[in-house]
């Protein structure tokens, strides 16, 4: 086993390289339509699938976002939101979002949507301010009438401790303050689910956090042979650059 440390922004950049190569994304984008909501580690994805597409040159991750987590004095600046990233047979199309195009999705469609929690046990929740409940009711009314699949781009910098359907009843109650808790029905994908998938080493979470830039960063321990350890090392060194997300 060997340790390396990715920083929050070399993680999702990390997230975005796995996911372009996951089977079933190659598969509909070919044939199928592929919805990415937009959140701040979907754009990292999107800007991986976009380029692979050679349609890159019309994206920003800039103000591709709804809610964000800043600190509490920290006001992000405002963006005119670009719309979700709805990709139909290969093909961009701009200005789009969930909304335009939940009611037509059918089974092998997939969506994308991040999260805002990951328990011990894979389950993923978003935290949800909108009080009509926002683009997940959207996606999973898609995900649970139709069959459309839905994958989770999260970091482990959002592992929790408990049950997310626990902490959801809590959350949720009349009395509580602050926004919701949603468990979403879909499957996860980390940085350790992009390792396996990249370079077929498997990848650990060993530690986590720092400072100087490294706060939410994570150590992972990859274990694999030689040629594996040596492919992972090249690659995180090629996210090393990766500067800190701002959108």
């Amino acid at each position: 086993m060997k340790q390396f440390c990715l920083t929050t922004a070399m993680s999702k950049r990390l997230i975005g390289k796995g996911l372009l190569q996951h089977p079933a994304i190659q598969s509909v984008l070919e044939r199928g339509t592929l919805v990415i909501i937009a959140g701040t580690t979907n754009g990292y994805v999107a800007e991986e699938i976009l380029r692979s597409l050679g349609q890159g040159a019309g994206f920003s991750r800039q103000g591709f976002r709804r809610g964000m987590v800043t600190p509490p004095d920290v006001q992000p600046p405002a963006l005119d939101f670009p719309g979700d990233v709805v990709i139909r047979d290969g093909q961009w199309k701009q200005g789009q979002t969930i909304f335009d195009v939940a009611a037509d999705l059918q089974a092998g469609d997939i969506v994308l949507k991040g999260g805002n929690a990951l328990d011990l046990w894979g389950q993923a929740a978003v935290l949800v301010a909108d009080p009509q409940g926002g683009t997940i009711l959207a996606a999973t009314a898609a995900v649970v009438g139709r069959r459309v699949r839905l994958i989770v781009p999260i970091g482990l910098e959002k592992r929790v401790l408990e049950d997310v359907n626990a902490l959801a009843l809590r959350s949720n109650a009349a009395d509580a303050e602050g926004p919701r808790l949603f468990p979403m029905p879909g499957e996860t994908f980390t940085e350790l689910e992009a390792i396996e998938l990249l370079i077929g080493a498997q990848a650990y979470l060993v530690a986590a956090g720092g400072v100087y830039g490294a706060e939410g960063a994570v150590w992972l321990g990859i274990e694999g042979n030689e040629e594996q350890i040596e492919a992972a090392a090249q690659l995180i060194q090629s996210l090393a650059d990766e500067p800190p997300c701002r959108v």
